[in-house]
């Protein structure tokens, strides 16, 4: 696997599922202004992001988590979720524990939180564990002892769904999701009580919680919706003997099937990054583990620094980013693949060579390199051959889009596919270079590439 695909810090790597070579990617922990523990994290694209916890705590990134600021909530309850429709207009929920009355304080902004205003949830001893907005005036919350709200008005006020009598109906409720106006999900339950899965299809006019039957013995954290009928919930059992588990449905939560992975742990989110590929973190395990068959199959890898996770995001197939305990922040690198198609190169040359194709382009592009054969070792071991792979794009004006480096990189011919879906059309630079053991100067090559509408 070593000689046919390598790990490299690339945030624009699109992964198709018939490339060869098929692996994760890769995880690293960056440093945030905080250690209070974030519960929640929300990116409206690859750059804007914000993250809030304990004591208040909300923290926003403009630039995909480089750099933090500490934004003032007004509060010192715990921000238990966060969600921005765009980079100016989003919501918070906190569970207001200090002081009488007990309830939520939900937290609004207008202005990408450099200033929040807060009210009080209407009702006492309700706390709002989950926020989706769907537009500016409409949208859903949901939250315990057994609540599920729509607002119609920005969020002025909520209203309770109606929602079916069963056994089962009124339990908390940890996350909402919408595939299109008419059919949605949601899902929570009770620690070692009951997992519980609601669905509506008339746009949430009515819910109706999944049958006794199928209801596993704990919540319900994550739901990945592959379309109206096809649903997929995570969650588990963390005693010891059951571990992570999914629940499956086919017919749009009418029935649904609970399959145990074998894995000790919770799930405490789902979130697919390409249609193959898909993440959970099961938080105090400081693990993660991952799919790369649309959720068949799974595997488990260790958190850096073994952080604690408990949310995580992906903006775009090649963005995600992640929280937890203690100011834990950790960001995601796509997979790099070796190229399918060695005979597109020399294999004699003592330059850098690199192309994009198409060009100019809509949306992608594949960007194509190889290895000088000058950077092989006198013992012809073709198994480490560069030092450090670095590669960057620029705008027009100069200024950095994406940078990103890969150490120790095998012999071969690589590429990258290259997102810029949410770039403006414009001219922009990409630049290679590659540093080799004995050689004093690097390996380098720049090339324009056109990004057209």
């Amino acid at each position: 696997m070593k000689n046919f695909c390598c790990y490299v810090f690339l945030v624009w790597v699109f992964f198709y599922p018939f490339s060869f070579g098929i692996s994760q990617g890769t995880w690293e922990k960056i440093d945030v202004p905080t250690t209070q523990y974030l519960h929640s994290l929300h990116f409206v694209d690859s750059l804007y992001g914000w993250a809030v916890g304990d004591s208040g705590t909300i923290i926003h990134t403009s630039d995909g988590g480089d750099n933090w600021i500490v934004q003032e909530s007004q509060t010192e309850n715990e921000i238990v979720d966060v969600f921005f429709l765009n980079k100016d207009l989003g919501w918070a929920s906190a569970f207001k524990y200090s002081s009488l009355p007990y309830g939520t304080l939900l937290l609004k902004t207008t202005d990408g939180g450099q200033n929040w205003t807060s009210s009080l949830y209407p009702e006492e001893n309700i706390f709002i564990n989950c926020i989706l907005m769907q537009d500016s005036l409409n949208g859903w919350m949901g939250g315990r002892p057994h609540t599920l709200v729509n607002t119609t008005n920005g969020g002025i006020d909520w209203e309770q769904a109606a929602v079916d009598t069963s056994v089962l109906a009124f339990f908390p409720i940890l996350n909402i999701q919408f595939y299109d106006e008419n059919y949605g999900y949601a899902c929570g339950g009770m620690f070692d009580i009951a997992g519980v899965i609601w669905r509506t299809s008339n746009g949430g006019e009515n819910w109706y919680a999944l049958d006794p039957a199928f209801a596993p013995a704990d919540e319900v954290h994550q739901l990945h919706l592959y379309d109206s009928i096809h649903v997929m919930g995570a969650g588990g059992d963390p005693d010891f003997g059951y571990g992570v588990a999914l629940m499956r449905t086919w017919d749009g939560g009418f029935d649904w099937d609970y399959e145990e992975l074998g894995i000790q742990g919770n799930e405490f989110d789902l979130d697919f990054r390409t249609e193959a590929e898909a993440w959970c973190p099961l938080g105090p395990r400081r693990k993660l583990i991952y799919s790369l068959d649309s959720g068949t199959s799974w595997s488990q890898i260790i958190t850096p620094d073994s952080v604690a996770i408990f949310d995580m995001a992906f903006p775009d197939s090649l963005h995600g980013y992640a929280v937890g305990q203690d100011g834990a922040f950790i960001r995601y690198t796509p997979p790099f693949q070796v190229s399918t198609q060695p005979e597109i190169f020399a294999t004699s040359t003592k330059e850098l060579i690199a192309k994009n194709y198409p060009n100019p382009f809509r949306s992608y592009t594949r960007i194509e390199f190889s290895l000088p054969v000058e950077s092989l070792d006198s013992k012809n071991n073709f198994d480490i051959v560069c030092k450090t792979v670095e590669f960057t794009v620029f705008n027009a004006l100069g200024k950095t889009i994406l940078r990103q480096v890969k150490r120790n990189l095998s012999k071969g011919n690589y590429y990258l596919d290259f997102d810029a879906s949410s770039l403006p059309a414009g001219i922009y630079y990409y630049h290679l270079s590659v540093t080799i053991p004995g050689n004093k100067k690097p390996f380098t090559t720049s090339q324009r590439m056109i990004l057209m509408n």
